[in-house]
């Protein structure tokens, strides 16, 4: 099983190479995922693939973690930087924002997002 740095590492290269199959074996199959997007958030494995498919159609977003710390409870803080662009090449956004993973026998089981 692999520690918590090297399952967000999987997280991320799997998001920002559009592998979700990668990145979902990350997450437990019940994950709470924040919607980043429209606010709230989306439930399992089937809501975070039509999160994340319907994202992509409309931009090119990445994520790429900063700084990751994990706590004795088994919390995940990752400092990351968000870019996206629309599909003509035009900047969506580019800030900084932390990431809060709760990590549960080795999978990912809720996510929030706390921008700076």
């Amino acid at each position: 099983m692999p520690n918590s740095t090297e399952l967000l590492a999987r997280l991320y290269d799997g998001f920002n190479a559009r592998d979700v199959e990668a990145a979902l074996a990350t997450m437990h199959p019940d994950v709470i995922w924040a919607n980043g997007l429209e606010g709230g958030h989306v439930h399992g494995h089937n809501g975070v693939r039509d999160y994340w498919t319907e994202q992509w159609a409309t931009m090119d977003s990445r994520a790429e973690p900063t700084q990751i710390s994990i706590g004795e409870d088994g919390t995940a803080s990752v400092e990351v930087h968000l870019t996206a662009r629309d599909l003509n090449g035009n900047a969506l956004f580019d800030e900084k924002a932390s990431h809060v993973f709760q990590i549960v026998d080795g999978l990912i089981r809720r996510f929030d997002i706390r921008r700076s």
